[in-house]
């Protein structure tokens, strides 16, 4: 295995009784499928064609599912090609508090599981070694491997989909709690959020498809007894898509209200803008009444004028200034 560059993670042989043989090489895995017990189960990290060529030769992989192998650019599918199953599904990862995505290749057929990871995804190891613990149900073919597999991709989404949740409930008290100062980065933040939930959803909605075609379809393939486990994992994986879907609808609302929020805050800046121009309006009105520079004005000859307009032009910036308090302009 060396000599693939880490390449291939594992490349194992088990028995009909769902026991784990040693682990093989390659070349060998065509003699293992000839005695037509058991079966192999090999998992690839980002292979190159090379050696995607030497597994076409060693399972008898159809071109074209070798093809979509190679190029990490697939959408989520399932295909059959004879007595054989292609299926591509997109995993997900939070990594700094964002979603990196990636993409699962798995050759299904009677005497062999094929696993094919690019980009973000968890190791494999973890379903593995829960089917070696069930040796019973390992028994039952690579169909169990199969499900051990995708369980662990519709689970690993889960912590993604909390995640999100909390981030959510941080985003509203940001929102209710200051609508001024951090406005624009709460919009960019809930933009940010609602865009990784849709690139989420386009993830998880194609894999009900798949799995529902696993549980009712490819009786050659698919156990029997496999079937139930298959189910479960679309139940998990309904479960998911319609969390998705809420968390959707929610940051869509949050966003709504954030803005009605931020534009009450510049309503209410407004109404105070107009108060104080409103104030001012008064001794504006008198100095413009008083500037007009008219010979014969009877109270400029007083002796106490200026004194008491000043008065008078207090008294009414105080009236004015007391209606605007009572209607909550200042």
């Amino acid at each position: 295995m060396d000599e693939h560059g880490g390449m291939i993670r594992n490349c194992v042989a088990y028995t009909d009784q769902g026991g784990r043989g040693p682990d093989i090489d390659l070349a060998a895995v065509s003699d293992v499928l000839e005695r037509g017990k058991g079966f192999v189960w090999v998992g690839l990290h980002e292979p190159d064609e090379p050696l995607l060529e030497s597994l076409q030769a060693e399972f008898g992989l159809h071109d074209l599912a070798v093809e979509d192998a190679h190029n990490a650019h697939q959408r989520p599918k399932i295909e059959s090609y004879g007595e054989s199953l292609f299926i591509a599904v997109h995993t997900a990862q939070l990594v700094d508090g964002h979603i990196r995505f990636g993409e699962t290749h798995i050759f299904l057929g009677r005497a062999y599981l094929l696993t094919v990871r690019h980009g973000a995804s968890a190791s494999y190891a973890p379903a593995r070694a829960r089917c070696e613990r069930e040796a019973e149900l390992l028994a039952l073919g690579p169909s169990y491997g199969l499900y051990a597999v995708l369980d662990l991709i519709v689970d690993n989404l889960m912590p993604i989909v909390d995640a999100f949740q909390g981030q959510l409930r941080e985003l509203e008290d940001d929102i209710f709690g200051d609508t001024q100062g951090r406005s624009r980065g709460t919009i960019q933040r809930l933009y940010r959020l609602k865009r990784e939930l849709v690139s989420l959803r386009l993830a998880v909605t194609p894999l009900q498809d798949i799995l529902n075609q696993l549980v009712r379809f490819h009786p050659t393939l698919i156990r029997d007894e496999v079937r139930v486990y298959f189910r479960d994992v679309y139940d998990h994986a309904v479960r998911i898509n319609e969390s998705v879907s809420t968390l959707s609808e929610m940051l869509s609302a949050a966003l709504s209200v954030n803005l009605a929020l931020v534009s009450v805050n510049q309503g209410e800046v407004v109404k105070r803008l107009a108060g104080w121009a409103a104030l001012l309006a008064v001794p504006t009105l008198v100095a413009s009444w008083y500037g007009m520079n008219f010979a014969h004005m009877p109270e400029l000859g007083g002796r106490y004028s200026y004194y008491l307009m000043l008065g008078a032009t207090g008294l009414a910036m105080g009236v004015v200034f007391a209606l605007l308090k009572r209607a909550r302009w200042l």
